[in-house]
């Protein structure tokens, strides 16, 4: 079975905020989640739904597959580097700013059974 990935690094949200949205997609047919993504009032949703979509189109373009076959095998969201920006604040403090980023990875494959 040929498994297709993708992947999106250093993408500017948390990879807390970027796992609601991809537990969310994960294991469903790939048209499915992009038409749950399109709808999804969650930022992160835009970064998964583009990996997702470039996904179907590496399968399709490279592999020849089926694009109404492929199914989310594997999504996960790992965390990349952290900046530290900071603010200062009364009395000479300083108030560290963490921006996050996270890369997000998508693996489809066609379904079991699928034809050729």
């Amino acid at each position: 079975m040929t498994e297709v990935r993708s992947q999106a690094k250093y993408v500017g949200i948390s990879a807390q905020k970027a796992r609601l949205v991809v537990d969310m997609v994960r294991g469903q047919k790939a048209e499915d989640a992009v038409n749950v993504l399109k709808f999804m009032p969650k930022v992160a949703a835009r970064h998964v739904l583009k990996v997702v979509q470039t996904a179907m189109a590496n399968a399709d373009e490279n592999f020849g597959l089926n694009v109404s076959d492929l199914i989310i095998k594997k999504a996960f969201v790992d965390e990349a580097p952290t900046r530290k920006w900071r603010r200062f604040g009364a009395r000479g403090r300083f108030k560290p700013v963490l921006r996050r980023s996270s890369h997000i990875t998508i693996v489809v494959a066609e379904q079991e059974g699928a034809s050729s």
